[in-house]
C-alpha cells in the first residue's frame, strides 16, 4: 500500500497485537476500522488502577480545641461535675 500523504510504500507492525500502517517517512499511522478501539481496550489492561485516595491530615487535635477544665473550688474535689 501506498502512503496518501507523500506516495511512499507503508510499513506493517504489530502493536497490542494489531497490525497497524505506518509510513518510515511522514510517521503517519493508518488504522483499519475496529483496529484502534482494540489497542485502547488492551492497553487498558496493561495499566494499573489508580492508587487509593489518601487521608488528609487532621490538624485539629494540634491547636487546642480541647475543652479546657475549669478551676474549681472544694466542691469539684468531692463531686463529679
Amino acid at each position: 500500500m501506498k502512503c496518501p500523504i507523500d506516495g511512499n510504500n507503508l510499513v506493517i507492525t504489530e502493536r497490542s497485537g494489531v497490525e497497524i500502517d505506518y509510513c518510515p517517512q511522514c510517521r503517519g499511522v493508518w488504522l483499519d476500522r475496529g483496529e484502534l478501539d482494540k489497542i485502547i481496550e488492551r492497553s487498558a489492561a496493561y495499566t494499573t488502577p489508580p492508587p487509593p485516595p489518601q487521608q488528609g491530615y487532621d490538624d485539629r487535635s494540634d491547636r487546642g480545641y480541647r475543652k479546657k477544665k475549669k478551676r474549681g473550688g472544694f466542691l469539684d474535689d468531692l463531686f463529679d461535675f
